[in-house]
């Protein structure tokens, strides 16, 4: 698998300069095989570039702007997909690669099925006892029932009406723990909840920013791009 990312080495523009900057020096961190393929000197891989870029993802005027970043025909996603999986330790992902040994993303991963796991487990062993007290309980009863049944017919009753008060008292005694932990994992995951919509809220206003301060420069690149194509078509139209 090749991951390919299409550049423009001679862009006028800043900011699309630092996110291209931003791409390559991070996959050249993590050691990421990739071939960058220029737009600005190679009409072809301009063309390939724009025709391959899915339609929903292309922006309003239809002309993808780069870094733009596929493995072999795939697409992946422009710089601001990249840039939220890497904030998410979800860069190989992403890529569609399998993250190495060792990184935080695999790393991650294994946390993700031990959860998942010891999740599984517990179900399992819920389903396990109750079925497995359930029997022992009746199993218990039946016996305790003929043993009075021949000893004392009275006492059976009484013996029985205790050991239904004892076993209420266990249920009961099993449950309180029970809705006490669901409170406390339902306060924990109230306050992650809070604390995720707080960080949300400052990444957006900080990327909002970040975006009125490059459109101005986007739409510069974007005008300098479309001149660029109707002086090459010009020229061809002189040529003929």
């Amino acid at each position: 698998m090749v991951i390919k990312v299409f550049l423009a080495s001679s862009s006028g523009s800043t900011a699309i300069k630092k996110k291209q900057q931003d791409v390559v020096g991070f996959l050249e961190a993590l050691k990421v095989d990739y071939t960058p393929l220029d737009i600005a000197c190679n009409e072809d891989n301009r063309m390939w570039m724009r025709q391959n870029v899915p339609e929903d993802k292309k922006p309003a005027n239809g002309i993808p702007l780069p870094p733009q970043i596929f493995n072999e025909e795939s697409y992946c996603g422009d710089y601001d997909t990249f840039f939220d999986a890497k904030e998410g330790n979800l860069v190989y992902t992403f890529l569609g690669l399998p993250p190495p040994p060792g990184s935080k993303e695999a790393e991650q991963a294994d946390k993700d099925n031990i959860v998942e796991n010891g999740t599984h487990a517990e179900e399992n062993l819920d389903d396990t006892i109750v079925p497995v007290e359930d029997r022992n309980g009746d199993s218990n009863k039946e016996v305790k029932q003929a043993t009075d049944e021949n000893e004392e017919g009275e006492g059976d009753e009484e013996e029985q009406e205790g050991a239904a008060k004892e076993e209420t008292a266990e249920t009961v005694g099993d449950e309180a723990p029970t809705e006490k932990e669901e409170e406390e994992e339902a306060a924990v995951e109230e306050t992650d909840e809070v604390t995720e919509d707080t960080e949300g809220q400052a990444e957006e206003e900080e990327e909002e920013q970040e975006e009125e301060d490059l459109q101005s420069e986007e739409e510069e690149e974007l005008r300098q791009l479309e001149e660029e194509e109707e002086a090459e078509v010009q020229e061809e139209e002189e040529a003929e």
